[in-house]
């Protein structure tokens, strides 16, 4: 049995979970709602303040499947709960970031500023008062979303080993190579 799998995703009184009959899951709380379609093999069952997740056979893609949904249940929960943050810092010489309306502005050293819309569901906070770095606060319910915003606002312009330049999450460490003068 699947060591994740087998555990319970336990429910809080804030958090309002539904299971219809074509295998869709939607949770509801504070923060938002979220759904996800369970596949048909794996089966979902409510109890007071739990969900449990079981599988319906001993094949490998069946169990192979089981600690992922209950993982992605769990996520879920805790998704419509806390939300989930990733924190981005761009470094470099003259790169900024500014939020006009619900768009964000880069300006990362190109000949032409890049503007970057937020999909529906994620909010950017752009903070330039705690540190002489912008850093750009990626928050939502959804933790696959939050993370792939997130990655691809760092691809516009990912660090470079020699200077540092560039967008990373914040706390990352950066493999620093020596430059042309330490070949001499």
């Amino acid at each position: 049995m699947s060591r994740i799998g087998k555990l319970p995703v336990p429910l809080t009184d804030k958090v309002e979970l539904t299971i219809s009959a074509d295998n869709v899951i939607t949770v509801k709380g504070e923060k938002g709602s979220n759904s996800l379609q369970i596949h048909p093999n794996i089966s979902v069952e409510k109890n007071e303040n739990e969900v449990v997740v079981t599988r319906n056979s001993e094949v490998k893609s069946d169990r192979a499947l089981h600690g992922l949904y209950r993982a992605l249940i769990n996520n879920m929960v805790v998704g419509v709960t806390e939300g989930y943050t990733k924190k981005l810092e761009i470094i470099g010489v003259g790169f900024r970031a500014a939020m006009s309306g619900d768009v964000l502005e880069l300006n990362l050293g190109y000949s032409h500023p890049i503007f970057f819309v937020p999909p529906q569901g994620i909010s950017i906070e752009v903070d330039t008062k705690s540190s002489k770095n912008p850093i750009l606060v990626i928050s939502g319910v959804d933790k696959e979303l939050v993370g792939q915003v997130s990655a691809k606002i760092r691809g516009f312009r990912k660090p470079e080993p020699y200077k540092g330049k560039g967008i990373r999450y914040v706390g990352e460490q950066i493999r620093r190579k020596a430059g042309k003068s330490a070949a001499k």
